[in-house]
């Protein structure tokens, strides 16, 4: 994917990653390969269901449409929730 006008907004991407060293990895690899994106970062699945339902201080959190997920967080995601996700609307 290259960062150009012709191919519209950038990709809206939620990491869920607990490393900052890893987070800083994800944001200079997006960079260097000049991927258009807007990332949010959250540290683990608790924030991140949080963020995908938007509530409390995710109010305004933007619709990812790619999700970058740390497999093995100390927090792990509940697969249960992710079929009701797809069914959120927009």
């Amino acid at each position: 994917m290259r960062s150009d006008s012709r191919l519209g907004e950038p990709v809206e991407i939620l990491l869920i990653e607990d490393n900052p060293g890893d987070v800083r990895l994800t944001r200079e690899a997006f960079k260097e390969g000049k991927v258009s994106n807007n990332l949010s970062v959250v540290r683990d699945g608790v924030e991140a269901m949080a963020f995908l339902r938007q509530e409390d201080k995710y109010a305004d959190a933007p619709r990812p449409g790619v999700i970058l997920l740390d497999l093995n967080l100390p927090v792990k995601m509940d697969v249960r929730y992710w079929p009701r996700l797809k069914k959120t609307p927009s």
